[in-house]
């Protein structure tokens, strides 16, 4: 009987000893997924002290929840890179409380834009990451106005830059080549985190790091990008986050200084934008903010081609003398326009002299498409004059005539291009393509070779139309 009960003791405490040993195993070997499952009150005598706060990590759980109740057509992933750059939005409350403020003005714009594109909504919070909507916004290679485009995207989707108006500071001009550009960037990537990025560095950088990846992931191509755009997508998808819960971080919107409810005119004149605030009795700089593409102050608007004006929501005692002065034409022949020149900082530095510079007689062969208005702008003259240098009886001119122009001043002409046909390599794209020849477009081009999507194949031979 003794023996009985010794062996009896003796198994129980064996199994109290290999029941604790178990335990314990069991906890060290699931002390990775503990450390890692918020939900779980651990031990703080098995748990070693190297283990994130645990308020921390509820924190982030915080964050992941509230970007996943926003997140639509653009995933918004939670990770370590958007993290960062939301801790340093959220303590830049005086930036996003004006970045609220000018939503009220600009975001109706950005949103009407995308929405004729089919581009997600979300996509309107690149503004604060690139320029913080600042029309003025200039960056320091040259990338300009609220969507920072550089020179030559800006043109190959339609904007036009002269010595009167640099439309990639026109909020709506420069927002719908901004969506066109995501329409082509989907079409050609089928992503949009890869979109974003391509807008930053070029689709051509976001190809080439897709295929050292082997992957169509940004987080997985993130490190063969450049270091701007490795940071640019988190802190878009932060900014969107900031945007969406301004309230959770104390932050405040701040009161806008542009008129809310606006008017929209076409102007065929050359028209002083100070002489309009006059009439319209309000401060020149509430309407230059309204109209910030205009260089000069001077609406350069023509018959042929009229220019947006933006106004104050109009009342009945503006509008006789706004008639008087909108069709007051004194200063359209004192005023010549000229096309801008790249600004691109990169393309400066390494731009060759490959200019004829003439003066006195210029002698003009007319290209395909061309008409008398194209060529009257391209010089700066005026069209009455090219009928009378060339004895037309009408604006009617065919390609390969020749026009006499006599100018005063030197006239810097391109070197012509030669190019009417192109062979597509690897990595090339409508906007770069499009950068190469004198008057292409992306939009040109695309009609031109009736391309239903933005995606181009190796060696595929496009048409290019000049002038």
């Amino acid at each position: 009987m003794i023996k009985k009960l010794l062996f009896t003791c003796i198994y129980a405490l064996t199994g109290f000893v290999l029941t604790s040993s178990a335990q314990q195993i069991l906890k060290l070997d699931s002390l990775h997924k503990i450390q890692n499952n918020i939900f779980i009150n651990n031990d703080t005598i098995t748990v070693p002290l190297a283990i994130e706060n645990p308020l921390l990590l509820s924190q982030n759980y915080v964050y992941k929840l509230r970007l996943d109740s926003i997140t639509k057509a653009v995933p918004l992933p939670h990770n370590e890179f958007v993290q960062q750059y939301i801790d340093i939005y959220a303590k830049r409350k005086d930036m996003f409380g004006k970045m609220l403020g000018l939503s009220g003005y600009y975001f109706p714009i950005f949103e009407k834009a995308l929405k004729d594109y089919n581009i997600p909504q979300e996509i309107k919070y690149l503004t604060i990451v690139e320029s913080q909507m600042n029309p003025h916004a200039v960056s320091r290679v040259g990338a300009t106005g609220i969507w920072q485009f550089m020179f030559g995207t800006g043109k190959a989707y339609g904007l036009k830059m002269d010595n009167y108006v640099d439309e990639r500071k026109d909020p709506v001009q420069a927002s719908y080549a901004a969506a066109a550009y995501f329409r082509d960037a989907y079409e050609e990537l089928g992503d949009w985190l890869l979109a974003i990025a391509a807008y930053n560095c070029g689709k051509g950088n976001v190809t080439r790091a897709i295929d050292k990846a082997g992957s169509r992931d940004f987080w997985a191509i993130r490190q063969y990008l450049p270091k701007e755009t490795r940071n640019y997508v988190p802190a878009f998808i932060a900014a969107v986050y900031v945007m969406n819960y301004s309230n959770k971080h104390q932050i405040t919107q701040q009161a806008c200084n542009l008129f809310l409810k606006t008017d929209t005119m076409q102007v065929n004149h050359f028209v002083s934008l100070s002489s309009l605030a006059k009439v319209l009795n309000i401060e020149d700089e509430s309407l230059f903010a309204l109209n910030p593409s205009y260089k000069k102050k001077i609406i350069n608007g023509t018959a042929d081609l009229p220019k947006r004006l933006i106004l104050p929501k109009l009342k009945g005692a503006d509008l006789a003398g706004l008639y008087d002065l909108l069709n007051n034409s004194e200063l359209d022949n004192q005023m010549q326009v000229i096309q801008a020149s790249t600004d691109d900082v990169r393309e400066l530095r390494k731009k060759k002299s490959t200019s004829i510079v003439s003066a006195g007689v210029v002698y003009h062969k007319v290209t395909s498409g061309q008409n008398l208005n194209a060529v009257a702008d391209k010089y700066g003259v005026e069209v009455q004059d090219l009928k009378v240098w060339n004895a037309l009886k009408s604006k009617t001119i065919v390609p390969g005539q020749k026009l006499k122009i006599y100018t005063s001043k030197k006239v810097v002409l391109k070197a012509p291009v030669s190019y009417l046909s192109y062979t597509v390599k690897r990595g090339d794209t409508l906007s770069e393509i499009a950068e190469k020849f004198d008057g292409a477009t992306v939009q040109s081009i695309r009609r031109d070779n009736k391309l239903a999507k933005a995606g181009l194949q190796t060696g595929m031979v496009l048409r290019i139309s000049k002038g």
